[in-house]
């Protein structure tokens, strides 16, 4: 699952992994187009929390919708392009599981953060299913990888700025407390899907994976909204078009844009870039409801674009060589 760890198949049986493999050199023109594109990702997913709350539908519904609309507009593109067949059948047994796994990571991510929205309070909602970064480092160090200590400064202060902007609102309520919960978890399964991402997207292309992993999560979200009887139609065209417009921002502008920039940023970057998504969504309502934030909204922003710094600045460096080992014959000029 982790972006680090070694390609099989490839490298063939029975050879030894490399302790630290050099890092690849950056293409400093795809970089700033990584992070243009992460730009254009984070807008999309910041419109989710405005359209959500203006769109007339249970929380699971639109969750449902937003992906299988999603696969909707994708099926055409996939039928009509011959490479995108290929790639999506020659895509292998490893990353289809890993693809269907992200599927109902993310699937989970929709299914526990939601409801939570409903449990406790927004802003302790929010803030708690934006650990995303934090879990991400914790899973990468369980994979073997050991972040620089920026990157993890970098998160921590990027949270930071997530809990200025929301503040902690935790209560002693056994209701409240099973939202925090299910909000915490929900973050636990939006760094699962991030990292399987950027294991899969290091062979696939965008495409193919948020056709296969957009599917696998429709289905999930489906099976749980006839377990829950959740409605999934009855209401007015406006909801419909509301819907339209989630698919659209969030899901294809926002969470495919993300699975195409993981690839070349990493999931530190790309997790840690999600946290904009409060300010943001706080700075679009103000743009198009007319509902300006108080002063501390942009110092958050502030915050938080100095936590995705120190992240970017860490992972973009080039990384330190390894000292040979003792005895070991020396090697270059």
């Amino acid at each position: 699952m982790s972006p680090t760890g070694t390609r099989a198949g490839r490298a063939g049986r029975g050879t030894a992994a490399p302790s630290a493999a050099p890092r690849a050199p950056l293409d400093p023109a795809q970089v700033r187009m990584d992070l243009l594109l992460l730009i254009v990702a984070v807008t999309g997913i910041s419109l989710s929390g405005p359209l959500v709350a203006a769109t007339a539908a249970p929380a699971l519904a639109i969750a449902f919708w937003r992906n299988a609309m999603a696969v909707a507009g994708l099926t055409p593109l996939v039928l009509l392009r011959r490479r995108l067949r290929a790639e999506i059948a020659g895509m292998g047994r490893r990353n289809l599981l890993l693809t269907l796994a992200g599927g109902v990571a993310l699937a989970a991510h929709f299914a526990l953060w939601l409801p939570s929205l409903r449990m406790t309070s927004v802003a302790s909602s929010v803030a708690l299913v934006t650990t995303t970064p934090i879990w991400v480092q914790v899973l990468l160090r369980l994979r073997g990888r050991r972040p620089p200590a920026a990157v993890w400064l970098g998160s921590a202060v990027a949270f930071a700025g997530v809990l200025l902007l929301t503040g902690v609102d935790l209560t002693v309520s056994a209701r409240a407390l099973a939202g925090d919960a299910l909000a915490l978890a929900g973050g636990f399964m939006a760094a699962v899907y991030m990292l399987i991402g950027a294991e899969v997207r290091r062979t696939t292309g965008t495409t193919g994976y948020t056709f296969v992993c957009y599917g696998a999560t429709s289905v999930v979200l489906l099976a749980a909204c006839v377990a829950a009887g959740t409605p999934l139609t009855g209401w007015d065209t406006v909801t419909w078009l509301k819907l339209l417009a989630l698919t659209l921002t969030a899901q294809i502008l926002g969470h495919s844009v993300l699975n195409r920039v993981v690839r070349g940023l990493g999931p530190s970057v790309t997790s840690t870039a999600i946290l904009l998504e409060a300010p943001g969504a706080a700075v679009i309502a103000a743009v198009w409801l007319g509902q300006w934030p108080p002063l501390l909204t942009w110092g958050a922003l502030v915050v938080i674009l100095v936590g995705l710094v120190l992240v970017i600045r860490a992972e973009r460096a080039p990384a330190a060589p390894v000292p040979p080992a003792p005895g070991a014959a020396p090697t270059g000029p």
